[in-house]
């Protein structure tokens, strides 16, 4: 079953279901932080609690993902599409309903559940539904929709938490979702594998526990620092555990058995490289998203709303960047494109460090759709080199090792990138004669020393916050588009050029 089902236009339109089904995975988590304070309020949650309501859903994401896509490929992808879409569906309504912390960390789970069958399961249909020529285009709209809710969600967020109550924010996905299952229930056609593997339930424990352990170091990290024995015996567990997932699957692989995933798909130098740039490429991206808006609300002092209108560009530069990749890749190759991609995501980075206390709005703009325009040709490009080398007949246990890597991978990248702000933060400031509690709360972040420097009514040290904050996201994005340069040469050096010579062969997963 190795070639692509013709399914003739309504492909399209069920991928734009399935794209729908994208932005509403994505707008959950941009919307729930700028909740956290009425949920607060609302429901007299502590700010442990607050935090589990957020760490919830990103653990049980991490762990499920992998089995998603096993199950995906056994009992049927689109039946499991539909079902994770109405849980999800489902639980958010809870979520807007909830009535204590419990419950609604209940919600959050059942919501993570979800999650993590929707976007491997989206990706697992591109490989089965699309071909060559067609994939770049399918992927470039179906991350669209990832990438599009993040200045969407602090928008509609903040329309919502200004006219209506907290739960608002959660209802955000029920018509997403609803037009979604309808769309995919009629045109998406059902796709499994033909062989009935059995199910490695080892692997799958094994799997589960290393995520979730080197999820939860990670998050933990960003609170606790590193040096925390907390923090540092769950990444431990979490990375022996999946040493012996990785041996586990050798000795499946040697015995002639079904691996959770068969690690030869790691010496297909598309899968292997196009998933690591990937990778790279969402650490760059949440490197920004996780600084420009602490800039822009705390610096700048724009509300949510106004926060969210200056990060469009970023999704207005990704879609110019991925209508002119998908038309040039089959010329310059993905090797070039992806090269390319980081070359610009680096240029934008590097004039975005010169971002100033008072900057302007048009020179916000600029930056960040130059980075925009890089990501439009890296993340489909990158994303295609490893979904390219998947055959149908297991695509979703692919797509979903595709995706636990880069959820991790983000996961992490926001915990070192969030300590290195802070740290440069903190270096720049000056704190001598303040109370320690007063000195505790500025040292903390941006926003608990602009919120001590209002009480304080001291101008003095409201310019030195700011001042230092924009010293910190400078050395963020220095070292982010350091990246972009190091992933620039991997690319050149290590990916193939599939798309410039003769299609190459995909690896057959047993």
């Amino acid at each position: 079953m190795d070639k692509v089902k013709d399914i003739g236009r309504s492909k399209w339109f069920a991928l734009g279901a399935i794209s729908l089904a994208a932005i509403a995975f994505s707008l959950d988590l941009t919307v729930l932080n700028l909740a956290l304070p009425n949920i607060s309020t609302a429901l007299h949650a502590s700010t442990s609690q607050l935090q589990w309501i957020v760490d919830s859903y990103a653990l049980v994401l991490a762990a499920l993902t992998l089995p998603a896509g096993l199950l995906g490929d056994r009992y049927g992808r689109k039946k499991f599409l539909l079902i994770a879409l109405l849980l999800f569906g489902i639980a958010s309504g809870v979520c807007a309903y909830s009535t204590s912390v419990g419950m609604l960390i209940a919600a959050r789970v059942a919501l993570g559940v979800g999650a993590a069958f929707i976007l491997p399961l989206a990706l697992s249909t591109v490989p089965v539904f699309f071909n060559n020529d067609e994939r770049p285009k399918a992927i470039a709209l179906l991350m669209g929709g990832v990438f599009l809710a993040y200045p969407l969600g602090p928008i509609l967020g903040g329309f919502l938490l200004t006219h209506y109550w907290w739960g608002s924010v959660f209802l955000i996905n029920v018509p997403i979702v609803l037009l979604a299952l309808v769309v995919i229930a009629i045109l998406l056609p059902e796709s499994k594998s033909s062989v009935r593997h059995k199910i490695d339930v080892w692997g799958i424990v094994l799997s589960v526990l290393g995520l979730t352990g080197v999820t939860y170091g990670a998050i933990q990290a960003e609170s606790k620092g590193w040096a925390s024995m907390q923090v540092v015996f769950s990444l431990i567990a979490g990375a022996v555990l999946l040493a012996l997932f990785v041996l586990w699957e050798k000795r499946k692989m040697q015995r002639k058995e079904s691996p959770l995933v068969d690690l030869n798909l790691f010496r297909n130098a598309e899968f292997t490289w196009g998933t690591l740039l990937a990778t790279l490429v969402t650490f760059c991206m949440f490197g920004l998203l996780f600084c420009l808006p602490q800039y822009l609300e705390d610096v700048q002092g724009k509300n949510a709303l106004g926060a969210g209108y200056l990060l469009l560009p970023m999704v207005g530069g990704l879609v110019v960047g991925s209508v002119i990749a998908t038309k040039v890749v089959k010329k310059i190759g993905e090797k070039i494109s992806v090269a390319l991609g980081f070359a610009i995501i680096a240029t934008g980075l590097i004039i975005g460090t010169g971002t100033a206390l008072h900057a302007t709005d048009t020179f916000i703009v600029l930056w960040v759709g130059i980075v925009g325009i890089g990501l439009g040709f890296a993340i489909p490009s990158a994303m295609n080199a490893a979904l390219g080398a998947l055959t149908p007949e297991r695509s979703g246990v692919g797509s979903s090792l595709v995706t636990a890597i880069r959820q991790v991978g983000g996961t992490l990248g926001v915990a070192i990138l969030g300590t290195l702000l802070g740290e440069s933060y903190r270096s720049k400031l000056k704190l001598a004669g303040l109370p320690s509690q007063v000195t505790e709360a500025v040292r903390s972040s941006v926003t608990g020393g602009v919120n001590v420097a209002h009480k304080l009514v001291s101008t003095e040290l409201l310019q030195n916050v700011r001042t230092a904050f924009v010293h910190g996201m400078a050395v963020l994005l220095w070292v982010c588009a350091g990246i972009a340069v190091v992933s620039v040469v991997l690319a050149l050096i290590f990916l193939p050029n599939k798309h410039a010579t003769p299609t190459g062969k995909k690896v057959k997963l047993s």
